[in-house]
C-alpha cells in the first residue's frame, strides 16, 4: 500500500506542477483574489484522480490481493487458535467429569 500511495502522490505532484505552469502561463484562468493556490490544488486533484484510476489499476489490484491474503491468513490463525482452545477445554471437562 505504501508503494501505491507514493505513486499516487507522485501523479498528484506531477499534475500540480503542470497545472501551476498552465495557470501562470495563462492557459488556465487564475483564481479570484487570494484563492489562486486553492484553485491550482483543486485542478491538480481533479486531473490526478482519473489518471491515477487508469494508470495505477494494476498496482491497486496487486495491493488488494496482498490484503486479501493477509486477511485470510489472520482468519486461519484465529480458527486454529479457537480450535486449540476448544480442545483444551474439552480435555479439562473430561478430566473433571472423570474425577
Amino acid at each position: 500500500m505504501l508503494r501505491y500511495t507514493l505513486m499516487r502522490l507522485g501523479i498528484f505532484a506531477g499534475c500540480l506542477v503542470v497545472v501551476w505552469g498552465a495557470v501562470y502561463s495563462g492557459i488556465f484562468p487564475r483564481g479570484f483574489g487570494n484563492s489562486n493556490l486553492l484553485w491550482v490544488l483543486l485542478l491538480a486533484l481533479v486531473l490526478s484522480a482519473p489518471i491515477s484510476w487508469v494508470v495505477l489499476r494494476r498496482e491497486r489490484e496487486r495491493a488488494s490481493v496482498r490484503i486479501v491474503d493477509r486477511v485470510d491468513r489472520m482468519k486461519a490463525n484465529l480458527d486454529s487458535n479457537r480450535n486449540q482452545e476448544d480442545g483444551a477445554d474439552d480435555i479439562t471437562r473430561a478430566r473433571s467429569q472423570a474425577s
